[in-house]
């Protein structure tokens, strides 16, 4: 049986539907790339899956149980946590308050403080220092750390690169190259394709809300995944059409 399971899911934003007709199946321990131009509905769908926006229809299915009407704050006991675009940390706080609220709100688990300071060394100098004086690349560190810490079954990093220096991006692939290791489900959507192969196992590219190309990284060409991204071609794991 697959982690997660979303099965023909459709989102709105008032008249405008983000997400259509969206399925697919997460197995454990995959790392899957969401690929797509801005405005392809990859954010909505994660929001979506986060329980931050509920969906018109359809259905998310975390480890046999329909999840598609549990709240975010539910989802994140039951095994989902959204590193949003932006990051959206407590700004207020210092970074050991924000990893400790979200450590209350979790579960119990493998991920603990010192874990994620395993994980995130160059947060350790700022333990004490306020979320919202950290560098870009040290707030996206915290972020992901605050999401690790409830013990996710899946995690969900949205556009974890946008915005960071090159170093910074560096840095952020280096930690989430070491949760690879740690058997950690991912799903991540990241605009630079190259970072996204570099460390998914399959990709699914999303255009004009639905997927239109799913299969191994192995299977796929970058050539392809440009076509599907821009919409000259539109392809499934289960055959190609030419539009």
């Amino acid at each position: 049986m697959s982690l997660l399971e979303v099965e023909v899911l459709n989102v709105r934003h008032g008249l405008l539907q983000a997400v259509c007709d969206v399925s697919f199946k997460i197995d454990r321990s995959e790392i899957v790339a969401f690929v797509g131009a801005n405005g392809a509905g990859k954010t909505t769908l994660f929001r979506a899956l986060a329980g931050a926006h509920m969906p018109a229809s359809g259905r998310v299915v975390l480890d046999g149980a329909d999840v598609t009407s549990v709240p975010d704050h539910q989802r994140v006991k039951r095994g989902i946590a959204l590193v949003p675009e932006g990051r959206h940390l407590f700004k207020d706080l210092t970074v050991y308050e924000n990893l400790a609220l979200a450590n209350a709100a979790g579960r119990k688990g493998a991920w603990s403080i010192d874990s994620v300071f395993d994980v995130f060394p160059n947060l350790v100098p700022h333990l004490r220092q306020k979320a919202g004086t950290l560098s870009g690349g040290e707030q996206q560190a915290a972020a992901i750390g605050r999401a690790l810490i409830t013990n996710p079954d899946v995690l969900l990093l949205d556009e974890v690169s946008l915005g960071l220096s090159p170093a910074a991006v560096e840095n952020v692939y280096a930690s989430i190259g070491r949760l690879v290791g740690a058997a950690t489900t991912i799903l991540l959507v990241e605009q630079d394709l190259d970072r996204a192969l570099s460390v998914a196992t399959r990709v699914i590219c999303m255009l004009e809300g639905r997927v239109v190309l799913e299969d191994a990284v192995g299977k796929l060409s970058r050539e392809q995944i440009i076509e599907a991204y821009f919409g000259t071609r539109q392809t499934r794991s289960e055959g190609v059409t030419t539009q």
